[in-house]
């Protein structure tokens, strides 16, 4: 078996795939370089990402399975689970070894119908990050959100929020994976805080004035218009799953 280590990226990933068939690894086996630094008995060939040869990989999938094939491939990997590597190069050698098909859309493959649904899955949370994300105004005048979702959606999600508030800065910040985008009216800048935002705002420190009162009179509206008779909490949370509620204002206080 022949370990292949990379970045943790997905250009470093597609990177390793290249390199496989390029020297012809036998038994290749793609890990990221942070698991593979926690084993010292394990020796591994170091895969350095290159634009150039991750492009060619996507331009080869594109060809053969198309923009929602390489999408699949995509929000896959972001699944961040286990085995991801080698199950993505499971699907991607069968797609090699079948050059007039896509492989992408024969679900009687085990592997395949593993990709596939997990694609759906990593769409999903996109689609609720893109739902229950709310903005907070920090002093500075930046739109500041806080996540923490179970896949690695922040870059899925720029589009929409670039698209809908063009006008203002803003920010969003992944608690779990430490790093996050920032929109400064013009480009999209991928970023790390050196704090623990974590923290609430105990002492008003961070937030402008207008956003506390904002929050405490968004507060006192859903609780007066909250009919406790009609109350349904089994349909509430089947639209609302309580995992997301962090990220709603109207439930910060209760």
């Amino acid at each position: 078996m022949t370990l292949l280590s990379y970045d943790s990226t997905f250009e470093g990933f597609l990177t390793a795939i290249f390199e496989i068939y390029e020297f012809k690894y036998a038994h290749p086996k793609i890990i990221k370089k942070l698991d593979f630094q926690q084993n010292l008995f394990a020796e591994a060939t170091e895969i350095f990402s290159n634009e150039e040869k991750s492009d060619r990989v996507i331009k080869k999938l594109d060809k053969q399975l198309g923009s929602d094939g390489v999408r699949c491939l995509l929000y896959a990997f972001l699944s961040e689970i286990e085995t991801i590597e080698q199950d993505l190069y499971q699907v991607i050698d069968y797609a090699v070894q079948n050059p007039t098909l896509n492989i992408m859309k024969d679900f009687a493959n085990d592997e395949v119908l593993k990709i596939v649904k997990l694609t759906k899955s990593v769409g999903r949370e996109k689609h609720r990050m893109e739902a229950f994300i709310r903005f907070e105004l920090l002093k500075d005048g930046v739109y500041f959100a806080k996540i923490d979702p179970d896949f690695d959606v922040l870059t899925l999600i720029i589009p929409h929020f670039k698209n809908r508030y063009q006008d203002q800065k803003w920010m969003i910040y992944d608690l779990r994976r430490k790093y996050g985008v920032y929109y400064d009216l013009e480009s999209i800048t991928i970023i790390t805080l050196d704090l623990d935002i974590k923290l609430s705002d105990k002492n008003g420190d961070l937030y402008s004035e207008s956003e506390i009162n904002y929050q405490k009179l968004w507060s006192e509206y859903f609780d007066h218009t909250n009919i406790k008779e009609r109350k349904n909490t089994k349909l509430h949370l089947q639209h609302v799953p309580k995992r997301y509620w962090k990220y709603l204002t109207e439930k910060k206080f209760y």
